[in-house]
Parts: structure tokens; C-alpha cells; sequence
């Protein structure tokens, strides 16, 4: 399976690290990523791939809160089928 990760705030050192170490000891791999800094806000997307036996979904969740808390940064999980319905016609 699939999500988006989304990062928005203020631009500090070490905020792709950090959610990237999160998604890594979640067992979750980084598809791709894209990322920009606007003149001091940070913005990232995420695609990342899962597999729904060995991750627990609200674990990575909580764990995203975590590092966003850490970063003062807004972080915001998707799962791939809630994504797909929302933009479903």
C-alpha cells in the first residue's frame, strides 16, 4: 500500500532526516519526495510504500505527530485509499 505524507512550517536543519528516520523505523520506504523552502516555510510531499502486515498504520501516524511536534511543523498522513476516493470522480 501507499500514503502521502505532507510537512508544512517554518524551516529548521534536519526535518527531511527526521521524517525520513521515522518512516524508516516504521518500515516504510520513501518513493519520493519533494521538497521546497518558500522564503522561511519549509513544504515536503511523500509518497511512501508499505506493507499492511508489518507496519501499523497509526503507529507511523503517531510517530509523524511526534517528529512534527519536535520540528514545530504541521505533518499530515494519508493512506492511499483514503486519498484515492477523495479525488475520485
Amino acid at each position: 500500500m501507499k500514503a502521502i505524507i505532507t510537512v508544512i512550517g517554518k524551516d529548521t536543519v534536519g526535518i527531511l532526516a527526521k521524517v525520513s528516520a521515522a518512516c524508516a523505523a516504521d518500515n516504510a520506504n520513501i518513493v519520493e519526495v519533494t521538497q521546497s523552502v518558500l522564503q522561511d516555510m519549509f513544504a515536503m510531499v511523500m509518497l511512501i510504500e508499505f506493507n499492511e502486515d508489518k507496519i501499523d498504520f497509526e503507529k507511523l501516524r503517531t510517530d509523524l505527530d511526534a517528529v512534527g511536534e519536535a520540528t514545530a511543523t504541521k505533518i499530515h498522513v494519508m493512506h492511499e485509499d483514503i486519498f484515492n476516493s477523495m479525488h475520485r470522480i
